[in-house]
């Protein structure tokens, strides 16, 4: 048996050979010491007895015995040869008993390079073995900023608890969302039980994975189980065989799919302007009487309208859409559904009869892609911005151009400067609304400082009252009231004094005109032929071009400064008024962009840093609130997701 072993691993050993040759690569197994020169300074760490993932060990660690194996750790000696009798007692003793005796191996970058047990990890390799006992020297790479290298110190902060070194990701932030998902800290130790049904989880997956042809994929194993958690639970997997895993893949394959894409998600920034006409006369068609059976139209909230200002919003525009379709639409409204499961919250509206369903927060986003991949034929919008997720389409205001305006008007009515801004959380389009901000003001007032404080830190109240106390009058606080007795009068722009607080401009969202355009899209089937044409994440990310955002000013407001918010809002339409117009200067000192350009709609979505003209800093994770971390697990800028990452590498730099 041995022998035959041997005669079929030199096959694939000198076919390897061959085909290395063919495509002008090295024939030899890498070596360490070549890639990492001896007299380099290393900074190491003995992690003791490591199991090693086999697909990870990619060479040798001196170039001794290098010469003796093909690039894929199978034999190219002959058969008579020394080695080759080795490797054959080797083969019997893994038939007969298994190999037992650990390797001597060094890590770097999460590849493996064997000091001792060359031939051990040949024989495991050709019989398909998933792991080997090594003990392992871990090299750590310099830190020089490359996204290579940041990526492998997450892996380190992630590996530095769970002890899981076989998966892994090509995108940063990857290990803190897979910590989320699993209901686990990144600084928490996983027990021995925990690695093990990891482990087996993992590996179950893998088998699913490449069996729907994954291995045809440039993204990881990780990227795609990550995907798959996003929709189905830990739990579910852990419960799941393998064919369950892969029916569950075919469903969301277009999901895992994204991975591999540069760019997985298109923005579409205004309602196509060809199909304006078509839909003025569908409209009257829509309207005739008789025409068809009404669409059943679901409107799923976080909370009610009653106690929370954005659901409140959302709920007019349902009011707004269901007057304007008449009796074509029936809208129904599903409130509370983060009291209990909103998975069972949707899937119950589908029961109902819903074709078109609308949750309104990103907290719902996981439970709306989940019944989007179970129920294809229904239409799922979630209000949301920046997630990549193919199989629901994603809807959010360009608010930061509100939020300029407001910025514009308090610059030009402060007469210190001083102006304050509460925001809620650091979420995605939240810190463009703070540097909108505060370019307008700068605009109008060169001079203009913002200063910043948090809702999701302190409270919106003590937020505002931290700014009133340092002589600030002119307070732009959350986009809508909450309801809440202490927010009740923290949103838009307030003059603040004392006990008096007068809101003087605020930001409009156009929930109903937003509606209604995709409505109309959903009749005349162009937002259908929109999702079909493209293979990527759709997010409609409209603004005061498109009717969706707006300024309100109180009859408080001067003349002058209700003609300057008017000027403004028609020159942002017309694209005559650039709110991110470069280059502009972060706190740090750092330039961005070119003379008279306009930042990319990915640049200002992504902003992780603030304009020179604020005072203050994005939170940092551990600060947030309960329902802030919540919101920011869900839809965090990449800055605040990152947070405990960072501590916890610091944490393995100090122990390294």
């Amino acid at each position: 048996m041995a022998e035959t072993n041997y005669k079929d691993a030199l096959k694939l050993g000198l076919k390897e050979l061959q085909s290395k040759k063919s495509d002008g690569a090295s024939t030899q197994l890498p070596v360490l010491d070549e890639i990492l020169p001896a007299e380099k300074s290393k900074t190491v760490v003995n992690l003791g007895l490591v199991s090693i993932p086999i697909k990870q060990i990619v060479g040798t660690k001196t170039g001794g015995r290098s010469s003796a194996f093909a690039a894929n750790f199978m034999p190219i000696l002959e058969e008579n040869t020394e080695f080759a009798v080795k490797w054959k007692h080797l083969c019997e003793a893994h038939l007969n008993e298994g190999i037992h005796d650990p390797i001597k191996a060094f890590e770097y970058m999460n590849r493996f390079y064997v000091l001792e047990g060359n031939k051990r990890v040949s024989v495991l390799k050709f019989f398909g073995a998933d792991t080997i006992e090594g003990v392992v020297t871990r090299i750590m790479p310099e830190r020089d900023g490359s996204e290579e290298v940041e990526l492998y110190y997450e892996f380190v902060a992630f590996y530095q608890y769970s002890k899981i070194n076989f998966i892994e990701f090509s995108k940063r932030g990857c290990y803190t969302e897979l910590l989320t998902l699993l209901g686990k800290g990144l600084d928490e130790e996983w027990t021995v039980d925990e690695q093990r049904t990891f482990a087996a989880a993992y590996y179950k997956f893998e088998k699913a994975y490449l069996n729907s042809g994954g291995n045809k994929l440039q993204s990881t194993i990780g990227d795609a189980m990550l995907s798959y958690l996003k929709i189905y639970h830990y739990e579910e997997l852990i419960a799941s065989d393998a064919d369950d895993i892969k029916k569950n893949l075919s469903k969301m394959w277009e999901d895992v799919e994204l991975n591999d894409a540069e760019k997985p998600i298109e923005l579409k920034t205004d309602p196509p302007e060809e199909s304006k006409g078509l839909r003025q006369g569908l409209m009257s068609l829509v309207l005739a009487p008789n025409l068809s059976r009404a669409m059943r139209v679901a409107f799923v909230y976080d909370g009610t309208p009653a106690k929370s200002g954005w659901v409140h919003e959302h709920e007019e525009g349902r009011i707004y859409v269901q007057e304007k379709f008449e009796d074509k639409i029936d809208t129904v409204t599903y409130p509370h559904a983060l009291d209990g499961d909103p998975y069972e919250v949707i899937v119950k509206a589908i029961e109902d009869g819903c074709e078109v369903i609308f949750t309104t927060s990103p907290r719902l986003i996981k439970a709306s892609v989940k019944a989007a991949v179970e129920y294809p034929d229904v239409i799922i919008l979630n209000c949301s911005l920046n997630l990549s997720h193919r199989y629901i389409l994603t809807y959010y205001a360009r608010m930061y151009e509100a939020k300029f305006i407001l910025g514009a008007v308090a610059g030009s009515l402060s007469h210190s400067g001083k102006l304050g801004y509460v925001c809620d959380y650091p979420i995605y389009g939240q810190i463009a609304g703070i540097n909108a901000f505060a370019l307008g003001a700068q605009m109008i007032n060169p001079r203009a400082q913002v200063y910043l404080e948090w809702a999701s830190v302190k409270g919106a109240d003590e937020a505002a009252k931290a700014l009133a106390e340092q002589d600030i009058h002119f307070i732009s606080s959350q986009d809508t009231a909450k309801f809440l007795e202490d927010d009740r009068d923290t949103y838009g722009l307030s003059y603040v004094n004392g006990d008096e607080r007068e809101v003087l401009v605020d930001s409009v969202w156009c929930w109903g005109k937003y509606y209604e355009e995709i409505l109309s899209r959903i009749f005349d089937k162009s937002l259908q032929m929109e999702y079909i044409k493209s293979d990527k994440a759709l997010n409609y990310y409209w603004g005061m071009s498109a009717g969706v955002v707006d300024v309100w000013c109180s009859e408080a407001l001067s003349i002058p400064s209700r003609r300057l918010v008017d000027f403004l809002k028609e020159s942002i339409r017309q694209n005559i008024c650039i709110p991110f117009l470069t280059p502009l200067t972060t706190q740090s000192g750092e330039v961005i962009g070119e003379q008279q350009k306009s930042l990319t709609l990915d640049e200002i979505i992504n902003m992780d840093y603030l304009v020179d003209n604020v005072i203050g800093e994005i939170p940092t994770y551990d600060e947030l609130s309960p329902m802030g971390k919540a919101t920011v697990d869900t839809a965090g800028i990449e800055k605040s997701q990152n947070d405990i990452v960072k501590e916890a590498q610091k944490k393995a730099g100090d122990e390294t």
